[in-house]
């Protein structure tokens, strides 16, 4: 979709990245929001302001004892239409060039092995039903 001024809100979602204290190795987090907003813009506006909230405080010396937001923000216009975001809405997407072959580029973007993550096994071969 393209950036503008939409006649009536739209949802955005927005990505912001920061960094944890406390941790040996530094710790990344990536977060997605979404925001109801009449622009990209206006949508990037307000998940700065969450972002700088979110950041936490600081302890006495001034000392970051929660996550520091990083300043960067990148919006992506959904495609949701309505007033709430259902089940299976796209929310994120983001396209990336690359001459990687498909497993070095997971492994390269995705399964670094300094994620903190669970590994999900599905149960059965059976596919999941969605729920409307």
């Amino acid at each position: 979709m393209t950036e503008g001024t939409a006649v009536a809100p739209s949802w955005y979602s927005v990505r912001t990245v920061y960094l944890l204290p406390g941790f040996k190795k530094k710790l990344y987090e990536e977060r997605i929001t979404v925001w109801r907003a009449m622009s990209m813009t206006e949508a990037i506006e307000l998940a700065e302001v969450e972002a700088r909230e979110y950041e936490g405080e600081q302890d006495g010396d001034g000392s970051a004892i929660g996550p520091t937001y990083l300043g960067r923000a990148q919006g992506y216009a959904t495609c949701i239409e309505g007033d709430s975001v259902g089940s299976a809405d796209e929310v994120f997407s983001l396209l990336r060039s690359s001459k990687l072959k498909p497993k070095a580029y997971l492994d390269a973007f995705f399964d670094t092995s300094s994620e903190r993550q669970t590994n999900f096994k599905p149960r059965s071969k059976k596919k999941a039903k969605r729920v409307k």
